[in-house]
């Protein structure tokens, strides 16, 4: 195969990635890795650092639209990712020690639990009194609807932070944005509205593969020509499936993305026993 035709071949591999991960909101950085490693036999190290290239893109197109229309609770994201950065870190550290095979193994215990939180439905939360933390830090805040700025209070300051850090480690060994781990610390312990909890996670999820990539980079596990592809599709899918994620049926979408994950987990996992990667 010409090194024309496995570009193409990426990059609408990617594109597909980036439009199930828009319209599923859990990423395309998740089904990259498992890509690149299981059709086209890329090593998972290289994949990863090509994912985080492609994660950083999308997260930065995203984050501005979801911050200028109100939705990201920037002191919140600020001080969470304190905690995923340091993750994320030692995270990139620990993948250049763990054998690739146990990467995979973890990696598909990852897939596994994303198609099952895919598969939810999510629900608002209540307004919920703020614990100290939260008044200290004024991490409260509002929120667009259809009948005007709503008020939420903020909880579970603590573990929410140690959740993000066990994201952010996830983040930097896997090569993915973590955000069903950041969504679930800020949805289900510190019951932030969801769509505040899904817009804050896209708007951490690009400092978080940021400063794993830099590790990765030093390491020569990023190579610009697989990540390049990897990118432009990724990004491109990414926008095209925000434009058509009005009128799509996202339940039905949601049920398909977690087939197709679950298969995926499955091979992960079963390369990962045996050693195959």
């Amino acid at each position: 195969m010409s090194v024309l035709a496995l570009t193409l071949l990426v990059g609408s591999g990617a594109f597909a990635a980036g439009l199930l991960g828009a319209l599923t909101g859990l990423g395309g950085g998740i089904v990259i890795v498992p890509l690149l490693t299981l059709v086209f036999g890329v090593d998972i190290r290289y994949a990863i650092g090509a994912s985080l290239v492609s994660v950083i893109a999308t997260s930065s197109g995203a984050a501005a639209a979801y911050v200028r229309e109100g939705y990201t609770n920037i002191r919140i994201g600020m001080l969470l990712e304190v905690a995923t950065t340091l993750g994320a870190l030692g995270g990139a550290y620990l993948a250049g020690l763990i054998s690739p095979n146990v990467i995979a193994v973890i990696f598909s215990l990852v897939l596994f639990y994303s198609a099952w939180r895919s598969t939810r439905r999510r629900e608002e939360h209540p307004l919920a009194e703020p614990d100290r933390w939260a008044t200290r830090l004024r991490l409260d805040g509002t929120y667009p609807t259809p009948a005007g700025r709503q008020a939420y209070g903020v909880r579970g300051v603590p573990a929410g932070f140690a959740l993000m850090y066990v994201a952010g480690i996830l983040s930097g060994l896997l090569g993915i944005g973590s955000g069903v781990v950041k969504v679930l610390a800020m949805d289900q312990v510190m019951r932030l509205p969801f769509k505040v909890s899904t817009t804050t996670s896209n708007f951490m999820i690009g400092v978080t593969a940021a400063a794993s990539a830099g590790i990765y980079l030093t390491r020569g596990y990023i190579d610009p020509g697989l990540a390049l592809p990897v990118m432009l599709g990724v990004l491109s899918g990414a926008l095209f499936g925000a434009r058509i994620l009005a009128g799509a049926r996202v339940r039905v979408l949601r049920n398909i993305f977690s087939v197709i994950i679950v298969v995926l987990a499955f091979e992960m996992l079963y390369k990962g026993i045996t050693g195959g990667l």
